[in-house]
């Protein structure tokens, strides 16, 4: 599978497997989270992608019960997580209010805690995962720089950030910032037109998109045209309509990284479909208009 190169000795694979769902799964044994891992490395896909909120800030632990028991998984695979979103629940059960928080103590306890939880020594990328109104880019800044010098971490981005928030952070920092994840998909396409693309590929930043499938509203009735249209698509390269959809992301000479999250074992075995849709741009504009419901002006 090809991969995106975010810096000198980082690299992930072009489809990343996302585990926001991890902890939703009837079957969270070590087994069964390592047959998704398997599956996805059988097809070339070796990066994963976690957060500490995830599963209510249990599908790190997850992830480290299955690199626990079986270690030599840690070498085959990256590993992408974020933090600096607390809601009242599991470890901050006592908070008052759900919030965001990007001071130094709280960075430094969220990487320590997701490498403990997760087994492993260094986090390959962290991401802030919500742009935090109340920021001191400074201090944010100061102590992303230190969590890299300390080995913990090797690579720092964000997720959701628009540019200012990205220049703002970006301004109080040593290091580069490596990825930007947003949500992007054929339903949640404005950030193809509303800078949030354009200021990653003018710098040549890997973006990650999240939800790329819409969160499920590609298959809703509402969309049905689309859907019709995916299908065609689909049919003359013997993939399903999803993998049409994931196809229309990685034709985008951005360099897009899709984030794909399912628990299914077969759903996990056909991510790599979408590399066998051929995408040329009047297919990539028939779908951009299926789904924006009108030709472009």
């Amino acid at each position: 599978m090809e991969r995106v190169t975010l810096a000198d000795d980082l690299s992930f694979s072009r489809i990343v497997y996302g585990m926001w769902r991890l902890g939703d799964d009837s079957d969270t044994s070590q087994a069964h989270v390592q047959a998704k891992i398997e599956g996805c490395l059988a097809q070339g896909i070796t990066t994963m992608d976690q957060a500490d909120i995830y599963g209510g800030y249990e599908a790190e632990e997850i992830l480290g019960q299955t690199l626990k028991a079986a270690p030599g998984l840690r070498d085959q695979i990256e590993i992408v997580t974020k933090c600096d979103i607390v809601a009242p629940m599991g470890r901050y059960a006592d908070a008052r209010v759900k919030h965001y928080d990007t001071s130094r103590a709280h960075i430094m306890a969220s990487v320590d805690h997701s490498l403990r939880l997760m087994n492993i020594d260094t986090i390959d990328t962290l991401l802030i995962h919500r742009p935090d109104p109340f920021m001191d880019q400074s201090e944010t800044g100061a102590a992303l720089d230190d969590v890299i010098a300390s080995g913990k971490v090797r690579s720092v981005g964000v997720s959701n950030f628009k540019l200012h928030d990205w220049t703002l952070l970006q301004s109080a920092m040593k290091n580069k910032l490596v990825t930007n994840q947003i949500e992007m998909s054929l339903t949640a396409n404005a950030a193809f037109t509303n800078g949030d693309l354009a200021y990653l590929q003018e710098r040549g930043i890997a973006a990650m998109a999240w939800s790329p499938l819409g969160g499920g509203s590609l298959f809703d009735a509402a969309n049905k045209g689309l859907h019709d249209t995916l299908a065609d698509v689909g049919a003359e390269a013997g993939v399903g309509a999803d993998a049409v959809a994931v196809a229309w992301l990685l034709a985008h000479p951005a360099g897009i990284v899709p984030v794909m999250g399912t628990n299914n074992l077969d759903r996990i075995g056909k991510l790599s479909d979408a590399l066998k849709v051929r995408m040329d741009r009047q297919t990539w504009f028939a779908l951009y208009e299926a789904a924006n419901g009108q030709e472009v002006p």
